[in-house]
């Protein structure tokens, strides 16, 4: 089959890869109809994080089962399926307690399963992982494209949302205009916030966000985004979600926190090494929560939503390319051409 392969900064090729097959009862084959590029991949193909060289890259499934091991029981040959970016048993002490990305069976899409930037993907523990999309739907395209975020973003930007304590009625500062901070001004939205001030420093984006809720939009930046946040929030916002993961973003997050307020922090980390943000939260009471989204928590809440059509999160894809397009679509986010890149395969 064909996949996406890492080969260093700036260099993801497709090329040809043995097939997965089942090697355990619990696994699946799913054929990948849906994928994307997400803005984490960009961090080593900017070469601003390690990675192996010739490993296949992609963690965003959607697709068809093609097969399934004599175990599986949730899923069958023909379901159409998404998946967390994070693989997950559904059954051991931090699936149940709802934080499925410290699965103690845990793995990922990138290694010898796929690489969900490819043809097919094994997938490990299907039952616990596997996300099968309702048949009436299942050829609907324009819900497919409106489910495929909740694989990542959307469930991140959720997380960034919940972490933050959002709740009706609030005022909420989002800071990044990347896919994962805008779907977390789309979730703010959904939780009832009253005010939702996306921070960020592309335009077209910042539309964006005012689509999905935003009430109002702060493209400058550095301590001129944080005075104009400090304004507009009369002294700063009791809930910011921290949606990048640069050291910049992070001084944002908390010089824009009300004291006794919470940062919700979901922007891999990269390049953050003087933490002086962390003398901040310190000096103002400010909470820090979040991490790698459980999106396998969140997944079916936000699917039934999607489903009933009061959440679509689509617009961050405003680039399309099949499986051959890949490079392409890489070179269009690094050069902030693109927001998403849908990948049909």
């Amino acid at each position: 089959m064909d996949a996406a392969v890492y080969h260093g900064p700036g260099d993801v090729r497709i090329e040809s890869v043995p097939d997965p097959e089942i090697e355990e009862p619990t696994d699946a084959i799913v054929r990948i109809t849906h994928t994307a590029i997400c803005g984490s991949d960009l961090w080593p193909y900017r070469g601003q994080s390690d990675r192996e060289a010739g490993s296949r890259i992609g963690h965003e499934p959607m697709g068809i089962v093609e097969e399934v091991g004599d175990d599986v029981r949730h899923v069958r040959p023909g379901d159409r399926v998404l998946a967390p970016f994070s693989i997950s048993c559904g059954e051991c002490e931090f699936c149940r307690k709802g934080l499925h990305t410290s699965c103690v069976n845990g793995d990922g899409w990138s290694g010898a399963n796929g690489g969900a930037q490819g043809e097919r993907v094994r997938a490990p523990t299907a039952d616990g992982t596997l996300v099968r999309v309702p048949e009436r739907y299942a050829d609907d395209e324009d819900t497919l494209e409106a489910l495929l975020p909740l694989t990542d973003v959307m469930c991140t930007g959720h997380h960034a949302a919940v972490s933050a304590g959002v709740e009706a009625g609030d005022t909420a500062v989002v800071v990044g205009d990347g896919a994962v901070g805008l779907c977390g001004v789309l979730a703010a939205s959904r939780l009832g916030a009253e005010r939702v001030v996306a921070v960020g420093h592309h335009e077209d984006r910042l539309e964006i966000a005012e689509e999905f809720g935003a009430t109002e939009t702060v493209a400058s930046r550095g301590e001129d985004a944080v005075e104009e946040v400090r304004e507009l929030t009369y002294g700063g916002a009791n809930h910011v979600l921290e949606c990048v993961g640069a050291e910049s973003s992070m001084s944002t997050a908390f010089d824009v926190a009300r004291p006794g307020g919470t940062v919700g922090y979901v922007g891999v980390p990269a390049g953050v090494e003087e933490a002086e943000f962390l003398g901040t939260a310190f000096s103002k009471n400010v909470t820090l929560r979040g991490g790698v989204a459980p999106v396998r928590a969140y997944v079916d809440d936000l699917m039934a939503d999607v489903l009933q059509g009061t959440l679509d999160p689509s617009p961050i894809f405003t680039k399309t390319v099949g499986l051959d397009g890949v490079p392409e679509g890489y070179e269009a986010m690094d050069e902030r051409e693109a927001v998403k890149v849908l990948v049909k395969p």
